[in-house]
């Protein structure tokens, strides 16, 4: 029997880490409403991570146990030299999965060369199918060349390729038929996730264009029957599956269902700071460590092991009030 690894990052309430998603940059060339404002100031470079202090972050998480990790920013693929970093995390001892959220807009050029890189696995966000509507929502971004990137990582071979569609009332829950059907007809996976109250937004009202999970599975039910499934991919997504596909159907509902009992992951961002909690600011200063200390990996995985300490038990995410988090998406990390 192989030997099981060691999970060295355990919080107060016994849970065990052993996922980290890694922002690498804050900058997008999308502005979805729903994510950022439209006029976005991004952090300055030299308050950003350097690639190299990436992946000697990354390398001390591998080392203390955690064995997926997932690259994600604001957009990754626009940040240059990107590949080398994500070719130099998958050959890190110890991990298991190296994976990649993006928009999509890249990765008609870079969906090849992300497979021979290392990635296993990629989750492309798409919340239309509608060109107009995906300008509206995007504001910047341009549907055919998403689909084309789309086309592209299906014929490049990952493991797994998966739709993360943000459901909105009003704006494109009545897609989810058609969302469902285009992830089966192309044999991909697709999770629906209700909306985080994260940053101030302007031109949406959080509140009136909450859609819960448990309507879009009503909705699915007059085309689809759903057969729920025991079927996990190491995040919060519960999965469900249609007779006769492959694809599976996952639901992200931070606020109908709470996922935080079984919470694995802890979040760096492109800033550096070890988010212990998607929907709470207690954090750790990473960068600090890594720049006061650059020899020494000692200091930085002990950093990492006491941070564990205030991992707090649960978010508190509130759709009908003004977010107590300021930070936008694009900051936290997808």
């Amino acid at each position: 029997m192989p030997q099981q690894p060691t999970i060295n990052l355990i919080d107060r309430f016994g849970r065990k880490v052993d996922y980290l998603r890694i922002s690498i940059t804050d900058r997008c060339d999308f502005r979805c409403l729903y994510c950022m404002a439209e006029d976005m100031t991004f952090l300055p470079r030299e308050q950003v991570l350097s690639l190299e202090e990436i992946y000697r972050i990354a390398k001390a998480f591998t080392g203390l146990g955690v064995r997926k990790i997932r690259v994600t920013g604001g957009e990754p693929l626009v940040r240059r030299g990107a590949l080398q970093l994500l070719t130099n995390i998958a050959s890190l001892d110890g991990l298991d999965e190296l994976v990649l959220t993006t928009n999509g807009s890249q990765l008609e050029e870079m969906a090849a060369p992300l497979k021979s890189a290392g990635v296993k696995r990629i989750t492309i966000s798409l919340d239309t199918l509608d060109a107009n509507k995906f300008k509206a929502l995007t504001r910047t971004g341009d549907l055919a060349k998403v689909l084309r990137g789309i086309q592209a990582a299906c014929e490049a071979g990952f493991e797994r390729i998966k739709i993360n569609a943000v459901i909105l009332k009003g704006r494109n829950h009545e897609e989810v038929i058609n969302l469902v059907q285009f992830a089966i007809n192309h044999g991909i996976d697709i999770s629906f996730i209700e909306e985080m109250p994260l940053g101030q937004v302007n031109q949406h009202d959080r509140s009136s264009a909450y859609y819960a999970s448990d309507r879009i599975k009503a909705d699915l039910a007059a085309q689809f029957t759903l057969i729920a499934s025991t079927e996990k991919t190491g995040g919060p997504s519960v999965y469900y599956k249609i007779p006769g596909a492959s694809t599976r159907i996952g639901f992200i509902s931070p606020h109908s269902a709470n996922f935080c009992a079984s919470c694995n992951r802890v979040r760096l961002t492109a800033e550096g700071r070890l988010l212990l909690c998607l929907g709470n600011e207690h954090s750790v200063d990473l960068k600090a460590v890594v720049r006061q200390h650059p020899e020494d990996d000692a200091i930085l995985r002990q950093t990492i092991i006491d941070a564990m300490r205030i991992k707090p038990e649960k978010h508190e995410f509130n759709i009908h009030e003004q977010p107590v988090i300021l930070r936008h998406m694009n900051v936290t990390g997808g």
